[in-house]
């Protein structure tokens, strides 16, 4: 039974453009083709992977990071309370004001006190400036040797002219005559095994407020790589990767320099990022690629299941690209008029101890101008008293 189900859901006729299958991605006459077994050696790539990475941030992240002067201020943690911290463990990190009164009657603690202790423990969850600087530095490096790697990849392809005739250079159909070359293979294992590792290391990463976003690209990522991979759009896959790895390192660059205090370095860099993310993935990739993989096809075979599936996945994309756009246009504008570094809107901002004083200030004017509570305006039991 299963092996009757894997028969349908492989069948020729899903995947590839009417009188073509997987017996023409075969090896013949000397010419190497992709094939399904080859994607579990991303498997130990990924876990290689993983393990660089803690090499590399001890022995190169962490020094880079001590001489541009990357340091953490000194955190006070909240003291122990077992009834705060069973309810911010269970039941919410932001508790509302109601809440807030509730627990310092449970603790024996003043409402100050709470609010400053709630305001502590989330501050000793988020990451430290150090680790964020040392995954930056590890996907810069990364980033930027891709970026070259595929810039040779298209060179050993014979495909430099990509850019003004994309068209003629990256023929998706028929992809039959396209054979496998050993640095297109290491290319594509090397790239879909570092998205691997980045779906392992997901829980102890900095979590941003896209991490959702953030899974659904890399899931769509990795699908399409390996589809590329399956039906040989190996062409279109490098193209693809190079276009995401050419702004990468730039905005992997500008979280170094702003965690090192280098405003004007920072700000310089997230420009070049945003120039280059907004022409190669508003405008290079959707009018230019995606119309390719999209248009051009059908002027040579009717539709079939595999090609909107591939497109699918490139629109997914296409709108994380959007998404994404929007947040960095909105940056761009915050400091264009100033010289104010720029900040990461994703990322949740450390608590000051002056946000406590502002929160009491505010609960005693809202006491002192009669604010209502619970429904009821409050009483003033202050009036002299008649016989």
């Amino acid at each position: 039974m299963l092996s009757r189900l894997g028969e349908q859901i492989w069948a020729d006729w899903i995947w590839f453009p009417e009188g073509h299958g997987w017996a023409d991605l075969t090896d013949h006459d000397g010419q190497v083709f992709p094939k399904t077994q080859d994607l579990w050696v991303t498997i130990p790539i990924a876990l290689c992977f993983l393990v660089c990475r803690q090499i590399f941030e001890r022995t190169v992240a962490t020094p880079l990071a001590s001489l541009l002067g990357v340091s953490d201020k000194q955190r006070v943690r909240a003291p122990p309370n077992p009834v705060l911290e069973s309810f911010f463990c269970s039941t919410s990190k932001n508790p509302t004001q109601s809440s807030i009164e509730s627990l310092s009657k449970q603790a024996g603690c003043s409402v100050r006190q709470v609010q400053r202790w709630f305001r502590r423990r989330r501050n000793q969850d988020r990451p430290s400036k150090l680790k964020k600087f040392r995954e930056a530095c590890w996907r810069f490096t990364f980033y930027l040797l891709a970026f070259f790697a595929g810039l040779a990849v298209l060179v050993d392809v014979s495909t430099v002219r990509i850019w003004p005739c994309i068209r003629h250079t990256l023929l998706f159909f028929p992809i039959f005559f396209q054979p496998l070359l050993p640095s297109q293979y290491w290319y594509y294992m090397i790239e879909l095994g570092f998205y691997v590792s980045l779906l392992f290391s997901v829980a102890s990463d900095v979590k941003r407020k896209d991490f959702k976003e953030q899974i659904i690209h890399h899931v769509a990522t990795i699908s399409l790589i390996s589809f590329s991979w399956l039906v040989n759009y190996i062409r279109a896959g490098t193209l693809i990767m190079l276009v995401h790895d050419s702004s990468d390192y730039l905005m992997e660059s500008a979280k170094m320099f702003n965690y090192a205090g280098w405003r004007k370095t920072c700000n310089l860099s997230f420009t070049m990022f945003a120039a280059v993310f907004i022409v190669t993935r508003l405008i290079i990739l959707p009018f230019w690629i995606i119309y390719t993989t999209w248009v051009y096809p059908l002027t040579l075979y009717p539709p079939f299941l595999g090609f909107y599936f591939f497109n699918g996945l490139m629109l997914v994309l296409q709108a994380l690209h959007i998404f994404w756009a929007v947040l960095i246009v909105r940056m761009v504008i915050k400091f264009l008029p100033g010289n104010d570094i720029v900040e990461d809107e994703r990322s949740d901002k450390e608590e000051t101890e002056s946000e406590d004083e502002d929160v009491g200030r505010e609960q005693i004017e809202k006491f002192k101008n009669g604010h209502v509570q619970n429904g009821h305006t409050l009483l003033n039991n202050n009036h002299s008293k008649t016989d």
